[in-house]
């Protein structure tokens, strides 16, 4: 099957991950998150996740720290110096242009986008390919085996997600990235001079930042959304799976794999992201309507980046478990007849 290239060009929100090496600096989206010295002892590993759900006043409350080491009181402070006021159109695209200007700047192979860990792709992979399988042999019957699934993968960069994995299980894979290189990038790798995609799967390359972005209705069966999402201020993120959730077939499934703060929030100064903690992840779920399905922490990274979390959402309310066995009855001795 020929691939449908669709190319628009929209100045975007980047793919926030690594840094390259010297000097260490944070990185995030399509890259592992490196953090700078002076913020390892609180921006390292996240905290053990708690049972209890915080009130949202008390998790936006939590204080956090930008890249260069200085400390803001909560997210309020932060995004206001940001990305300004609400209706401050201008700060706002600066915000985003800023972040797609980085990454306009990095090579377009695995150590760039990647910030010069492309050996971890190995162990990124392993560790979504775990994550998936199990979802989808929960989600679908036979694991999905004979059912045409399709994906969308969101801050596609280069296509390292897509042509390691994702085609592997989806009969169509629709790549969303802003940074135009990047996407040629993938466009040639996945689909040949024959122009026939990979193992003939129909894909669409779509040149759209995710805040601009808007799925077709009922078109996947999981949207994928690696190492990017923390370009979107915290207004964006909500508006983007409000729109994102028509786009899934009935009982499709977000799949979030991030970067995870011990407690609050990480800026990153220079590609215009945030590392949000595990806390400040489920206080934004709680306001997209989403629900986890799964989660579960990625292993095998080297110990110096963030940690990273998978989490498996779906917009369906847990169904509740009744209990429908018959009481005990009293012990009361029998009648002798």
């Amino acid at each position: 099957m020929e691939a449908q290239v669709l190319i628009r060009v929209v100045p975007s929100y980047a793919r926030g991950l690594p840094i390259s090496p010297p000097p260490p600096r944070f990185e995030l989206s399509a890259k592992p998150l490196f953090r700078s010295s002076p913020l390892r002892s609180t921006a390292s590993r996240p905290a053990a996740a708690s049972t209890e759900k915080p009130r949202a006043s008390a998790i936006m409350e939590a204080s956090g720290f930008d890249s260069e080491g200085r400390e803001f009181k909560n997210a309020e402070e932060m995004w206001g110096e940001e990305i300004g006021k609400e209706g401050d159109v201008h700060k706002r695209k600066e915000w985003y242009r800023q972040g797609v200007g980085y990454w306009e700047g990095v090579e377009a192979t695995a150590d760039g986008v990647l910030g010069g860990y492309a050996h971890v792709n190995d162990a990124d992979i392993k560790g979504s390919e775990a994550f998936l399988k199990m979802l989808l042999a929960e989600r679908f019957p036979d694991g999905g085996r004979g059912r045409s699934l399709v994906a969308l993968d969101c801050g596609s960069g280069i296509g390292r997600v897509t042509k390691n994995l994702l085609i592997r299980f989806f009969t169509e894979v629709d790549l969303l990235e802003p940074v135009s290189h990047f996407l040629e990038a993938a466009r040639e790798s996945l689909v040949p001079e024959s122009g026939l995609a990979i193992e003939n799967k129909t894909t669409n390359f779509f040149c759209v930042p995710l805040q601009e972005f808007t799925p077709d209705v009922g078109r996947y069966d999981v949207i994928w959304i690696q190492w990017c999402i923390g370009h979107l201020a915290d207004d964006d993120f909500v508006s983007f799976f409000m729109r994102a959730k028509a786009g899934l077939k009935p009982g499709g499934l977000f799949v979030l794999k991030e970067n995870i703060a011990r407690s609050g929030f990480v800026l990153d100064k220079e590609d215009r992201s945030i590392t949000r903690s595990d806390t400040y992840f489920k206080e934004l779920f709680h306001r997209c309507g989403l629900h986890i399905f799964k989660s579960k922490d990625q292993r095998g990274l080297p110990e110096e980046l963030f940690a990273v979390k998978m989490y498996a959402l779906t917009p369906d309310a847990p169904k509740r478990v009744h209990n429908t066995r018959a009481r005990a009855q009293p012990n009361r001795p029998g009648i002798i007849k």
